[in-house]
């Protein structure tokens, strides 16, 4: 069978290509951590020539992209992406970036890693850094079912079939749901993080439903019953991708710079980038190209047909760029140069195996290392193998092992810093990834430490030492550590986080999709033949303007500038029907981080707080969802002296409209998020606008936190409720005695941190703790 050969190089994204997909033989489809997605589409065929359009715009990473396949309702087919941003985006491809998309799925609190598709088109799933999965309808847009027992990142997503979805996690197991979220079956058997999953077409010779991939280099094969059947042994390092063919070809990528090319069990070709990482590869179904994303910005298409192949001149400059590559001989072990062959066994000896890496002493005393090419029967020069020195040329050993740098990681107070050492051969994500894993610290951590990375080593380069800086570089990188220097730099998470000083708001917020929904919601009751409460022209102008400028200033304090504003909120939360207020909800917690609208009088009478209770629950059972939008209003009061004066004054009307949740034991989470920010709030208002607090009023206070501690096991509320209940404790002695003696403070504090694993936790129940015995 031919081997596959370099079609196209697509070059456009500022940064590492984390994710593709090949629709179809016209088009391919990128994201990128420059928080963009593309959408290539094929302009001529022989040499292959793509443009590319810019089809989403994202405010933070980019990490994966699916494709929906046309159907009637969607006759272009659908992209769906998500990321840092926790937002997943569906668009059609057409659309441009400003554009409003056809669905924005919210849930995921945490990085959006894993996206699929359902064969037939019918739902789709992701999964996350916040330890789950979840399944979202088609068209519905609502998230169906959540996917939980993960004891981590859910690196990975399959739609397996109509009724059954699997999915890896970072605590090496797979696990094999239906669509509604019952766990069918967990299956072990990874030594490491699962990264990659991919279903194999039937008839595969190994028997194999599905194959996996983890950190530890080897792709396992399974049926989906959770028998493994196979192991596919080649790769050097981590594994980031899997694809498969119709024919039954598997295509992985990883860490090694390569994508590994199998039939069967066996390895039939490896195609190395001039990259650190390729992190993704998908397969065209149509015609069997490939397309490859990596570290080095680069987008590229492989093909087997020769009437695809790129230009002479394309190929030539990847050919040499791949030959430039410099290798870190510590990827490749101890080497003892003198004892390595000249060039003369490249032409003498073949190869034993497809990939297999030849290391040549070259006559002016380089290294070189060549790869074994089954399918064209010789060596492959894959680039020269070089000592990873920094800017100094020197390196420092740590634990037996010499690195470009170590670095101090400043995690908690009293304790000695934690080292962190890096190669300027590694992928920065990577070496923050194995950094956060080998401490055992959350991944929250992960951006701060790799953007670390980044900036301190910024400019040094592999094998040669840095130029001369002559004058300040904006980016910082004329302070960054240098081997031999007499100290390093450290990247310091603040341990100390009580009392609480400053007042927290939840301003978030996809404001084109709050207008999208009002409009479609008014056009419904013109339609239904209520323009008794519909938006009237006018309305629909002020609607315009106040959603453009809440875009565009992030909902800051000055959000109240814009005219009638306020009183289109206040009429879309209390005149339209209960079921259609959400969005009215939303716009008004936006508004309430303005003096107006903590002054604000309703003409019935009534202020503010009023007409947020009358919107979020009248109705019973109210909504939680509601309630959450108003709790979330009343916490961004507190960012004007008005709102915190009259939420002060109405912390008896806005408690009973809380209590009924926390008695229930809600596990909404960004109920509870809301929750526990406002009593943040609260704390730090009694603990510094010299306002002391009726006694009643922190008792209060101190049982609701107490219940959240006692019972809630998502992290960020769990970390909110510490917070709050830290910072009143700080109040005087006798809130002190009573949160022990009364609330069993202490023991709620315990169960907490024995229920939820996160450093944070621990640091600010251990504040906690120095408080009660103080």
């Amino acid at each position: 069978m031919a081997e596959y050969k370099l079609s196209a190089s697509l070059s456009g994204h500022e940064d590492d290509v984390r994710a593709v997909a090949f629709p179809s033989s016209k088009a391919a489809i990128s994201a990128s951590r420059d928080g963009t997605v593309r959408l290539w589409k094929l302009l001529s065929d022989n040499p292959p020539l793509f443009d590319a359009n810019i089809a989403s715009n994202a405010t933070a990473f980019v990490n994966a992209v699916a494709y929906l396949p046309p159907s009637p309702p969607f006759p272009e087919g659908l992209i769906i992406s998500g990321g840092q941003d926790t937002v997943i985006e569906v668009r059609q491809p057409s659309n441009a970036p400003q554009d409003n998309a056809e669905a924005l799925l919210l849930g995921h609190h945490k990085n959006v890693c894993a996206l699929d598709v359902d064969q037939a088109g019918k739902f789709i799933v992701s999964g996350s850094w916040d330890g789950e999965a979840r399944v979202w309808p088609v068209g519905k847009w609502e998230c169906e079912a959540v996917l939980k027992g993960h004891e981590g990142s859910v690196w990975a997503v399959l739609a397996f079939d109509s009724e059954t979805i699997i999915t890896g996690c970072a605590d090496k197991l797979i696990r094999v749901f239906n669509t509604n979220g019952k766990l069918l079956r967990t299956i072990g058997g990874s030594q490491d993080v699962v990264r990659a999953l991919c279903r194999i077409p039937k008839g595969h010779p190994s028997g194999a439903d599905f194959a996996s991939a983890s950190n530890d280099g080897i792709i396992r094969l399974w049926t989906i019953s959770g028998r493994q059947v196979a192991e596919l042994l080649g790769h050097e390092s981590f594994i980031y991708s899997l694809a498969s063919s119709p024919s039954g070809e598997l295509f992985s990528s990883g860490e090694d710079r390569t994508v590994r090319v199998w039939k069967g069990t066996e390895c039939i070709q490896t195609i190395t980038h001039p990259a650190i990482s390729v992190w993704g590869v998908a397969v065209c179904g149509e015609n069997g190209d490939i397309v490859t994303g990596a570290s080095d910005r680069v987008v590229r298409v492989y093909t087997r047909d020769a009437a695809r192949f790129a230009d002479a001149e394309t190929t030539r400059q990847f050919e040499e760029s791949v030959k430039e590559s410099s290798i870190p001989q510590q990827q490749l072990g101890d080497v003892n140069k003198e004892k390595l062959p000249g060039p003369e066994f490249l032409v003498q000896k073949a190869g034993t195996k497809e990939g297999q890496v030849q290391m040549i002493r070259e006559l002016n005393g380089a290294v070189t290392a060549h790869q074994w090419s089954v399918g064209q029967q010789q060596w492959i020069n894959v680039g020269t193998v070089v000592d990873a020195v920094g800017s100094s040329g020197k390196k420092v050993d740590y634990l037996g092992k010499e690195y470009d740098y170590v670095f101090d990681v400043d995690i908690e107070d009293g304790k000695p810093p934690l080292k962190l050492p890096y190669n300027l051969s590694q992928n920065p994500y990577e070496a923050a990834t194995k950094f956060i894993q080998d401490n055992e610290l959350p991944i929250t951590y992960l951006d701060q430490v790799a953007k670390f990375i980044t900036t301190n080593t910024q400019g040094a380069t592999i094998g040669q030492p840095a130029a001369p800086i002559s004058a300040p570089d904006p980016w910082g990188s004329d302070n960054r550590y240098r081997p031999g220097d007499s100290t390093a730099p450290a990247v310091s998470i603040p341990p100390k986080v009580l009392p609480q000083k400053e007042y927290l708001d939840i301003l978030v917020a996809r404001v084109p999709a709050i207008q999208k929904k009002i409009v479609e919601l008014n056009q419904a009751l013109i339609e239904g033949g209520h323009k008794d409460v519909s938006l009237n022209p006018t309305e629909l102008s002020v609607l315009s303007t106040l959603c453009k400028h809440l875009d565009s200033t992030g909902a800051t304090k000055a959000s109240q500038s814009v005219t009638g504003g306020l009183d289109l909120a206040v009429k879309l939360t209390t005149t339209w029907s209960y079921k259609d207020r959400l969005p009215g909800l939303d716009i008004l917690r936006l508004l309430a981080v303005a003096p107006e609208t903590a002054t604000f009088s309703h003409p019935r009478g009534g202020n503010i707080i009023d007409v947020l209770e009358t919107g979020a629950t009248d109705t019973q059972p109210p909504a939680e969802n509601h309630v959450m939008m108003a709790i979330r209003a009343f916490a961004n009061l507190f960012s004007s002296a008005e709102g915190r004066q009259l939420a002060a004054s109405e912390f008896t009307k806005i408690q009973s409209i809380i209590t009924p949740f926390i008695s229930s034991g809600t596990t909404n989470r960004n109920l509870l998020v809301a929750v526990t920010t406002l009593y943040i709030n609260y704390a730090v208002y009694f603990k510094t606008e010299n306002q002391t607090p009726a006694f009643d009023t922190v008792i209060a206070l101190l049982d609701t936190l107490a219940k959240i501690l006692s019972t809630s096991t998502d992290a960020e509320a769990v970390y909110r409720a510490l917070v709050g209940t830290g910072t009143l404790l700080t109040l005087d002695e006798e809130t002190r005695s009573a949160a022990k003696e009364v609330y069993g403070v202490e023991k709620c504090v315990q169960s907490a941190v024995g229920r939820v694993s996160d450093v944070r936790i621990r640091n600010a129940a251990r504040e906690i703790g120095e408080l009660l015995r103080s």
